[in-house]
């Protein structure tokens, strides 16, 4: 026991005395990404993966630029997206929503999403991810699609051979995924997420 509390007391200096960290690698240049003196060139044709299909590869946010605004591409100047409250914010009706689930969004608006999941820490399923101002890094291949998210060390897996979903899937933050391409467009279905997570 002795020991004990110097080593403790080391452990946590070396941990304050550290500088504050943010997204790894956020500022490192990604090899193969064309770019126009030195910016990613947005113009540019999309990546491909060796089977020809776009490859969705890289960190992403979602879009929450003013328009005539450049999205930021720093992880100091994110702002915090309209669909982290309203996924349907864009949408003329809105989201459209279940007759059973109209009073539950009703009463969580009021109540300013006191019983907010994300206010508790638990994990964000993946369209709330899409809102929030965390990045996502996309890692693609022709088989699999993963979507790691730095909050809660969170990820998604989308198995992109068309497989079948299983008939009574063990609900789980995620959900399970299978995906095949329509064109140059995936299309991805999801089944057995649990019930108590929000999308916004």
């Amino acid at each position: 026991m002795p020991l004990l509390r110097p080593t403790l007391c080391v452990i946590l200096g070396l941990s304050l005395a550290s500088p504050p960290m943010f997204a790894q690698w956020l500022n490192v240049p990604t090899a193969g990404v064309p770019r126009v003196d030195g910016k990613v060139d947005m113009a540019a044709p999309a990546p491909q993966l060796p089977n020809g299909k776009p490859d969705l590869s890289g960190i992403w946010i979602s879009d929450r630029t003013p328009a005539g605004e450049v999205t930021p591409s720093s992880s100091d100047s994110l702002s915090t997206s309209r669909h982290m409250a309203n996924l349907g914010v864009d949408m003329p009706d809105g989201l459209p929503y279940q007759a059973w689930l109209v009073p539950i969004v009703e009463e969580r608006t009021a109540n300013l999403a006191i019983d907010d999941p994300h206010i508790r820490c638990l994990p964000d399923n993946f369209l709330r991810a899409y809102g929030l101002p965390h990045l996502l890094k996309f890692v693609h291949t022709p088989e699999l699609m993963v979507v790691l998210n730095e909050m809660n060390a969170g990820y998604r897996q989308v198995f992109t051979d068309a497989r079948p979903l299983p008939d009574d899937p063990t609900p789980s933050w995620q959900g399970y995924s299978s995906a095949q391409w329509s064109g140059d467009t995936l299309v991805i279905d999801t089944i057995g997420v649990r019930n108590d997570t929000w999308i916004d």
